[in-house]
């Protein structure tokens, strides 16, 4: 028999939290991208269990798939939002990508780029760009 799912509103209140921290960091680095001339192609793409935060055409017309990251305050001893890009993440980036070039007939260049979003209080303090952020293997 299966257990019923354990529900606490201090949990349903940190995950509420974490999301809208999430939408409004990806909500920035759009806007952030669109100010530097890019074309936002889609956001929140998905396919089966990959999904991408962003994919823009860059001024240069290259197709960047955009892992944006963020974070309340930089002072939590994590290191930046753009370190939390591991091999694991980097590995799904690489096959959504794979997965959605095929999908519009893309072969030409792309690149990975990370964008780091730190929040205060729900307003923007800073934002990276990191450019080239990982190669595929």
């Amino acid at each position: 028999m299966a257990r019923p799912p354990i529900t606490s509103p201090t949990v349903t209140k940190i995950v509420t939290k974490h999301l809208e921290t999430g939408q409004l960091g990806e909500t920035a680095a759009a806007e952030f991208l669109e100010q530097q001339g890019w074309r936002i192609a889609e956001r929140n793409w998905r396919s089966g269990r990959y999904e991408v935060d962003i994919i823009a055409w860059s001024e240069e017309e290259i197709l960047v798939f955009v892992e944006v990251k963020t974070r309340s305050g930089e002072g939590s001893g994590f290191g930046g939002p753009e370190e939390a890009v591991d091999a694991k993440k980097q590995d799904m980036l690489v096959r959504a990508a794979g997965i959605y070039m095929e999908s519009i007939d893309y072969e030409w260049e792309i690149r990975f780029d990370v964008v780091a979003v730190i929040l205060d209080h729900g307003k923007v303090l800073e934002i990276r760009h990191v450019e080239d952020a990982f190669f595929p293997n």
